[in-house]
């Protein structure tokens, strides 16, 4: 070590006397700092928890169970467990979470929010109260005062291997990733960047926590990229703590929507005359929604929502901007100014409530068939005009259904001359069929063509 006191008007001899006492100093405040972090961290690892799940997923016209593993972390004394949406989803029928002390204790799905891959969890407390068993729960860190090069860890369970460390650093804290991403079909990825690292992220690592030396989460890691070294993304942590705090309220994130999607402006500034780090790009309006009621149209600037300014001219600016719409509550009104060519317009957009494009799934295995009912976003992104009908999502091969010939894609409209307004409509028809096999009757649409096909037994 080379300490030197530029200018020190002190005589050499009291300037080792100054060294010594500095190098004295610093190693003895290094065990204290390191028992600092290794309490702070080996209370993260008894936080860690690995995460089985069986659920039921819809195959070819049937039901099926698969099982999965992934990880998580504690951070109640009442047994919250935080994971990602990936891991642990409402098709799940069972939920098993083996704490550190390798005890094994069924969990319920709290809460489950796939726009940011987040589900949180609780532990069968009267079962863990009765067995006397012991936990620690962790806490959250300030993701925002990450930077490039901070070392940081992810714990998990890759490829079931519990309690696995595996060290590294923040790549990078605003990654943005061009493109739609989805958890089985649901969107996710659109109001947050991510944390990128490149610390070791496996399949089975999915919702443990990425920690810094003291063990305060930053992190929830939640994807990789497959046949890449140390390219490894965590939702951070700050917008894991407004998640937990929403699904503790209510079992799932409310968010409003308005049909717009912005796009970044790089390149575009003179193009549009506009001053740099200035407005978004409206690059598409869903059609029907409140913003194309209200007369917005694709090649608008947004410059403004509620007097806030817009800068969208960077690609990881938008997803904030997409965060701020959605966080407005439900039904509101915003007031938005865009620039249209030379001229500047204010609108009224009145927002909805935020649904996916994924409606509820069924299987009605009778007719070897499975559906998705239409739901309003879906609607809107195929075109349709309106909400009705169920998506034919499965069909198994010899099955009534496959003989009739329904196929993956087609939309059933009716069932008997009944109209599919909801999945109880089919439900309803699947049991009679089931009490007393009879013909049936559906009509679908398949590429804006209507057909009828007859079920038979």
């Amino acid at each position: 070590m080379n300490l030197s006191f530029p200018g020190s008007i002190f005589p050499p001899f009291l300037q080792r006397l100054a060294r010594v006492a500095a190098v004295v100093a610093l190693l003895s405040a290094l065990p204290a700092a390191r028992a600092a972090v290794s309490r702070g961290f080996t209370q993260l690892l008894d936080a860690v928890v690995r995460i089985d799940v069986n659920q039921v997923a819809l195959d070819q016209g049937t039901r099926r169970f698969e099982a999965s593993i992934g990880s998580g972390v504690v951070l109640t004394a009442d047994g919250l467990v935080l994971t990602n949406a990936h891991v642990a989803s409402p098709q799940a029928v069972e939920i098993n979470v083996t704490l550190s002390n390798l005890e094994r204790v069924s969990a319920r799905l709290v809460g489950w929010d796939h726009w940011t891959d987040l589900a949180l969890l609780r532990l069968d407390m009267d079962d863990v109260r009765r067995r006397q068993l012991a936990f620690t729960h962790a806490e959250f860190g300030d993701s925002e005062k990450l930077f490039p090069g901070e070392t940081v860890y992810a714990v998990g369970t890759p490829y079931g291997l519990t309690r696995t460390v595996t060290r590294g650093i923040i790549s990078n804290t605003h990654r943005y990733f061009e493109g739609d991403l989805d958890i089985d079909g649901y969107e996710t990825g659109e109001f947050n960047t991510w944390l990128q690292t490149d610390a070791a992220i496996n399949p089975g690592n999915s919702g443990g926590p990425l920690v810094t030396e003291d063990g305060r989460i930053v992190g929830i890691t939640s994807r990789s990229y497959l046949g890449a070294n140390n390219l490894g993304f965590a939702i951070p942590a700050n917008v894991a703590k407004t998640v937990v705090a929403g699904l503790v309220r209510s079992g799932s994130i409310a968010r409003s929507y308005i049909g717009v999607a912005p796009s970044a402006l790089q390149d575009l500034e003179n193009f549009y005359a506009l001053a740099l780090n200035t407005g978004t790009l409206l690059s598409n309006i869903d059609a029907g929604s409140p913003a194309a009621r209200a007369g917005l149209r694709v090649g608008d600037i947004l410059l403004s929502i509620n007097g806030r300014s817009v800068d969208g001219r960077f690609p990881e600016q938008l997803p904030p901007i997409q965060n701020f719409i959605a966080n407005q509550p439900v039904g509101a009104t915003l007031a938005l100014t865009v620039k249209r060519g030379p001229r500047i317009m204010n609108f009224s957009v009145a927002t909805e409530k935020l649904e996916s494009a994924v409606g509820e799934e069924a299987a009605f295995e009778g007719w070897g068939l499975s559906v998705r009912k239409i739901s309003r976003a879906y609607a809107r992104e195929n075109r349709l005009s309106d909400d009705t009908g169920v998506l034919v999502i499965g069909i198994r091969s010899g099955f009534p259904a496959d003989v009739a010939g329904l196929a993956a894609g087609d939309i059933i409209t009716t069932i008997n001359r009944r109209i599919v307004t909801s999945l109880e409509v089919i439900k309803s028809a699947h049991q009679a069929y089931m009490g007393r096999p009879d013909a049936t009757l559906f009509e679908a649409v398949r590429n804006r063509s209507v057909s009828l096909y007859i079920l038979k037994p």
